[in-house]
């Protein structure tokens, strides 16, 4: 985990793995080797180092593999109550999680874990640009990414729970009242790989980062 210093807010990532991978074929795809690293792990890894606190949500019978997939690691589980209930539902059961467990922090990024490119650097700035508001979340070719984005805690959790109340999962609709700062193509540019966004549903396109990151390992 980062180096905290006191004088600036603890940050906590909510990792959502609880998806059922139904365009990757058998298994699931967020413990799926990714250059001989489980994809979960190469998530966990570039956030390290921005936050205090890492937060796994997932199913409880995908409990296992991802601990195992991330031994060594400083990790905290909280599982689905009613699971399949769509990413929203993740991301308020991390930020419950999150506000019970340790009440002094105010934001928590949300990550999703089929996002092995998350620029670490961007998942900062979103913190910063986030301060005063409810949320920092960027929009990329005309829609908004909810599932890279930083969330004040308290704000976050309610606003997921009020819409799935509604049977409401998308997380765009949970959101859609809250204090927002949207994070546009030139800014997110200017502040991380573009291809920090990039997710990972089939085989054909784990395939294709293996190769990316066999070049960079050259």
């Amino acid at each position: 985990m980062r180096a905290h210093d006191e004088r600036s807010p603890m940050r906590a990532v909510v990792i959502v793995a609880g998806g059922r991978s139904m365009r990757f074929g058998d298994r699931d795809k967020v413990t799926a080797d990714l250059a001989d690293v489980p994809m979960i792990r190469r998530v966990a890894d570039r956030l390290a180092g921005v936050v205090d606190t890492l937060v796994v949500n997932c199913r409880t019978d995908q409990m296992d593999a991802i601990a195992t997939a991330l031994a060594g690691l400083d990790a905290r589980y909280t599982t689905d109550t009613d699971p399949d209930r769509g990413p929203a539902a993740g991301i308020r059961t991390g930020l419950d999680f999150v506000r019970a467990e340790q009440p002094a922090i105010e934001y928590a990024a949300v990550v999703a874990a089929d996002m092995p490119l998350v620029d670490p650097r961007f998942v900062s700035h979103l913190f910063d640009r986030a301060a005063g508001h409810d949320a920092a979340i960027p929009r990329s070719d005309g829609r908004l990414q909810p599932l890279q984005a930083v969330y004040r805690v308290d704000a976050t959790a309610d606003a997921c729970a009020a819409a799935l109340s509604r049977d409401e999962r998308r997380v765009t609709a949970a959101v859609a009242d809250l204090d927002r700062v949207v994070i546009e193509e030139q800014e997110l540019r200017e502040h991380a790989d573009t291809a920090t966004l990039t997710n990972v549903n089939t085989r054909a396109e784990i395939a294709a980062l293996t190769d990316r990151f066999a070049d960079q390992a050259e």
